[in-house]
């Protein structure tokens, strides 16, 4: 619970630098983009991933500077966006992975600590989600239905 509420972002404590303008460097168009993260989403990459390969392969800093809109939401504008959030869903792995060792392990309670603190997680990310609309008002995290959410 220590390292919850820190203020920098990443393991590592790094910010992305602030930039208004897209580099000279940077080739790509709107359009091309735009295609591009369409195409990874229907090979099926998360957002994350999609991110991370346009800035790898393609040499894109960020797609928001030149589409003017993220991944996500251009990801919705295709009805290719995951009704369950990215970061939510791999919480609810996390936990169906611990549930898995502590059903081989039930002495583990360090584990069994770990899983309260991932659900707890879970339950105030949907809470957020729900608030802001992103999930409907009625959804709710159950672990034996989790394997459904997430796919």
């Amino acid at each position: 619970m220590a390292r919850m509420h820190h203020r920098k972002k990443g393991k590592s404590s790094s910010t992305r630098p602030p930039r208004a303008t897209l580099p000279e460097w940077c080739t790509v168009s709107e359009e091309e983009a735009e295609d591009i993260v369409i195409k990874l989403a229907r090979e099926g990459y998360k957002p994350s991933m999609i991110g991370t390969i346009l800035r790898d392969q393609y040499g894109v800093p960020l797609v928001k500077l030149i589409t003017k809109k993220g991944v996500t939401e251009i990801l919705k504008e295709n009805d290719l966006l995951h009704p369950v959030p990215e970061d939510l869903t791999n919480l609810i792995v996390k936990a169906m992975n611990l549930r898995k060792h502590l059903e081989e392990n039930k002495k583990d309670k360090s584990s069994k600590r770990g899983l309260t603190l991932i659900e707890s997680k879970i339950h105030r990310l949907s809470k957020y989600y729900r608030k802001t609309k992103v999930l409907p008002a009625d959804w709710k995290y159950d672990y034996k239905k989790a394997a459904q959410l997430i796919r």
